[in-house]
């Protein structure tokens, strides 16, 4: 991100301007989580910047998360409005991949961080507990909270200063509500001191506050060196599904939990948590004695199995609602080196029998380059033997690699090495490499996993494959369909776009059309068909084609003899046309509609109206349907806006409104040559509407 005057803010700078916004947002408003998000450069991605209330382990996987992932604060970003969940119930029907890996009773609201027509990023806040609403005060607490951050991220960014996400997301120590004097502190150390069970604290990041010498007896461990560490980090045999459940149920559903678990080499211990918005209390006891240890008591795991569970647990979810192979890479890479504690991924498919790189973290392009094109038939490679043989490889060890691959360990400086097959019906289809910096034991469990997550990753990448494929089919259909070029009309400034809807792969049935009558008379034409699928793109055609045979006829016979051949053919959909004769020699448009969005016209002075033309049915209603015509001046400079729906629909608000807005802003954008313009209102769409339906757009300026 350039700040305009040449010089890039180093990341991370700025993050403790945003420490005493998020900290005062939390007080008001009660939560117990909070975080803030800030938009990349290229408003694509959100970036966690700053969060409190709740460990780094258990938000990771959304420390990067794509503005057209289905989670609250994308949504709320990308459709600038406040978007809240009240229950896990809700949270399941309208999130079900966070749902899955936060299973736990909380509500959360996100909101956007705006200023002046900048979107700067989110807020997102968590109150754990049972199904709850959203109280006023709370929800007006969020909206001044999320203007204040943008005003001051304006601000910065106005003196130079933008602020930047960090590669890791900053931790807001819990605002302070309780001042403890130092007697009262050590009162409350000598008091649990007393008690005959340990007591342990943790931060609101979990980390280890106090621990009692009694709970260091019963954990056989040193109290000063568990002091600062994860719990997990500090006894290793703690790092077991049993903790991380629920200590991730404490901490999110904010609700007392408790399990037994088994202390090497014999030793049944009850931990029980009792979180607040501050941190978690534990009391540690001896386990009653039985026979019987119980279905609670978990054998001791290797450390980082459990969190690594969890990564695997999302980026399965991830995988179900990645279409393209750029989103399977972009999952994967975000997820898969915290999931197994790595430092580098490479992923590689096979094309015209060379082995090409997809996707990449932990390596200097320069290095990705040496491996990107290699012939699977030279010199043999690690990724190469694996995709070609389709067996895993585990090199553990600088030395075990150099044995099989001397020039391995020279280009990458790494110390380990996991190359994994992607297999798909028995075939490889690519190769998945996961390194390390420093020398690592590949165990058989881990090995397991490694494998099984290479078939998962295959089988998404087969699907994204086949989806890519399919696309490029579909939009080269849809862009026979529609004109190749404007013909060129003199006197006569035009510019059109078409954006096809960015949810699913179905061709929609929007068009545009100029038809050059006369030296001096153009028609243009904008219609939407009903449906996105191949029965509405080839109705599309037929209305195109038909358009162009009735075109220099009065605009009302136009639509009249379109919608007479739409009735004869039945195709069960219906269509929305608007049609325009342009007169340029006596500055006049007669226009006609058959259930079209009003078109907008901006006069030389820059004045923009929606012209309420008198309406008429959809074509493929009604076969005798009558379509009135209203004529309007068309002086020079003036604009000419024909458009689809998609350009101001939005679910839930009014369409009337929401062209209105887009009056306005054609109304400031003066100076612009069409396409500029073009570019402006279709930008102006995207920043303000879900885009769930197809754009087109046709600007007409007349210019003599």
């Amino acid at each position: 991100m350039d700040d305009g005057d040449g010089v890039t803010p180093v990341l991370g700078s700025g993050l403790e301007l945003l420490d005493p916004f998020l900290s005062q947002i939390i007080l008001e408003t009660g939560a117990s989580i909070g975080h803030v998000y800030l938009l990349s450069q290229d408003e694509s991605v959100l970036h966690l910047a700053v969060m409190s209330g709740v460990s780094r382990e258990i938000v990771v996987p959304w420390a990067r998360v794509g503005l057209d992932t289905p989670l609250p604060v994308s949504d709320a970003v990308r459709e600038r409005c406040l978007v809240w969940v009240g229950s896990q119930e809700e949270m399941a029907l309208r999130y079900p991949r966070a749902a899955l890996v936060l299973p736990y009773p909380f509500a959360t609201v996100a909101a956007p961080i705006t200023g002046g027509t900048t979107t700067w990023g989110g807020l997102v806040l968590l109150w754990p507990g049972p199904p709850r609403q959203l109280a006023l005060p709370e929800r007006e607490a969020v909206q001044v909270w999320c203007d204040r951050l943008g005003f001051l991220l304006q601000r910065e960014s106005d003196r130079g200063r933008s602020v930047v996400p960090g590669p890791e997301p900053r931790t807001v120590p819990w605002p302070l509500t309780r001042f403890t004097e130092p007697a009262e502190g050590q009162a409350a150390a000598d008091f649990a001191e007393r008690l005959p069970e340990g007591c342990c604290g943790l931060d609101s990041a979990g980390h280890i506050t106090y621990i009692s010498s009694v709970a260091a007896e019963l954990v056989r461990a040193d109290c000063s060196g568990m002091l600062g560490a994860r719990l997990s980090d500090a006894l290793p045999w703690l790092n077991n599904p049993l903790f991380e459940d629920s200590y991730r149920a404490a901490v999110v559903g904010g609700q007392p939990t408790s399990f037994t678990v088994l202390c090497p080499p014999d030793r049944r211990l009850c931990f029980h948590l009792y979180p607040d918005v501050s941190g978690v209390s534990i009391r540690i006891m001896p386990a009653p004695d039985s026979e019987d240890p119980g279905p609670h008591v978990s054998p001791p795991a290797r450390p980082g199995r459990v969190v690594g569970l969890y990564h695997l647990l999302h980026l399965a979810a991830a995988l179900t609602e990645a279409v393209g192979v750029q989103d399977v890479v972009d999952q994967v890479a975000d997820q898969l080196l915290d999931a197994f504690n790595a430092q580098g991924l490479v992923l590689f498919v096979t094309a015209n029998d060379r082995l090409r790189v997809i996707g990449y973290r932990g390596y200097t392009t320069e290095i990705i380059n040496r491996f990107d094109g290699a012939a699977l038939s030279g010199p043999p490679t690690p990724s190469g033997l694996a995709l070609t043989a389709g067996v895993p490889s585990f090199f553990g060890s600088v030395t075990e690699m150099e044995q099989a691959y001397p020039d391995i360990r020279r280009l990458t400086n790494k110390s380990a090495w996991a190359f994994l097959p992607l297999i798909v019906s028995g075939r490889p289809v690519g190769c998945w490499t996961l390194s390390y910096d420093q020398p690592h034991r590949f165990t058989p469990e881990e090995r397991a996993i490694l494998t099984s997550t290479a078939g998962l990753l295959a089988q998404a990448l087969n699907r994204a494959c086949l989806y890519d494929d399919e696309h490029q089919l579909v939009h080269r259909l849809q862009t026979a369909l529609l004109p190749r070029a404007l013909p060129h009309v003199s006197g006569l400034d035009v510019a059109a776009r078409y954006l096809p809807s960015t949810r699913g792969i179905d061709i929609g049935g929007d068009f545009y059309d100029l038809i050059r009558l006369g030296p001096t008379t153009v028609a243009a034409a904008i219609g939407d068909v009903q449906g996105h699928n191949a029965d509405a793109a080839a109705l599309m055609g037929q209305v195109r084609t038909a358009v162009h045979a009735a075109a220099g006829a009065p605009p009302g016979d136009v639509l009249a003899c379109v919608n007479r051949l739409l009735t004869d053919l039945d195709p069960g959909l219906f269509t929305s046309c608007l049609y325009a004769h342009l007169d340029l020699a006596h500055h006049r448009v007669q226009l006609a509609t058959a259930g079209h969005p009003a078109p907008l016209l901006r006069h030389p002075d820059g004045q923009t109206e929606v012209l309420n033309l008198s309406p008429g049915l959809l074509l493929g209603i009604d076969p005798v349907c009558h379509y009135p015509a209203t004529e309007v001046p068309l002086p020079p400079g003036s604009v000419l806006a024909l458009y689809t729906d998609g350009l101001v629909e939005t679910p839930g608000a009014d369409i009337e409104e929401t062209t209105a807005e887009l009056a306005i802003q054609l109304s400031r954008t003066q100076n612009d040559t069409m396409d500029a313009l073009a570019d402006t209102l279709v930008r102006h769409a995207q920043q303000t509407t879900p885009q769930n339906d197809d754009i087109a757009l046709l600007l007409i300026n007349p210019q003599r």
